[in-house]
């Protein structure tokens, strides 16, 4: 049972990283290179980094929950201590991904709309530029934090358990 615990929660981390890498170095810069620029034009680029970015969030709630429920599954059959530190970073790293779903993604694309919207005036539309520019940098910060975090429990994930189930590991001694 712990190997396939021990599976779960490392696939679920590399899938967390992956996508994240993925869509932070791939994805995302490939829809404002110059070519798709050229091809569909800056606002049709940013709503479909929008459209994109809904889904990638469900991924990222989804791999979170999954690794707060690992962790807590492998402390119950283990009964190793649970470790706080990890416990802490799957927390806030969950928390981060839903206040960039419902708080900052929301906004962004508000920001976007009146950047690129046909009834904003000029002044409306500069306010909206800079303001955007603020809050991209920001979840752009804050995503680069996610990705720390998913390497740091990646890492915890993938190490090897210091002690047995039912056995301290110092308890026979070979004379």
């Amino acid at each position: 049972m712990i190997t396939f615990l021990r599976l779960v929660g490392i696939f679920n981390a590399a899938i967390w990283f992956g996508a994240a890498a993925f869509f932070t170095f791939g994805v995302g810069p490939a829809f404002f290179a110059p070519d798709m620029i050229n091809l569909v034009g800056r606002p049709r680029a940013g709503v479909a980094v929008q459209m994109i970015l809904d889904r990638y969030f469900v991924v990222q709630h989804w791999c979170g929950v999954i690794a707060l429920v690992h962790l807590v599954a492998e402390w119950l059959y283990t009964g190793r201590p649970l470790s706080k530190l990890t416990l802490s970073i799957l927390v806030v790293m969950l928390g981060l991904g839903l206040a960039g779903h419902y708080g900052l993604q929301p906004r962004l694309n508000r920001l976007h709309l009146t950047m690129y919207g046909l009834r904003s005036t000029p002044e409306q539309a500069e306010q909206a530029r800079r303001s955007f520019q603020t809050w991209h940098g920001f979840a752009q910060g804050l995503n680069l934090l996610m990705l720390v975090g998913m390497v740091y429990y990646l890492w915890q994930v993938s190490q090897p358990p210091a002690v047995s189930r039912f056995l301290r590991a110092n308890r026979f001694q070979l004379e």
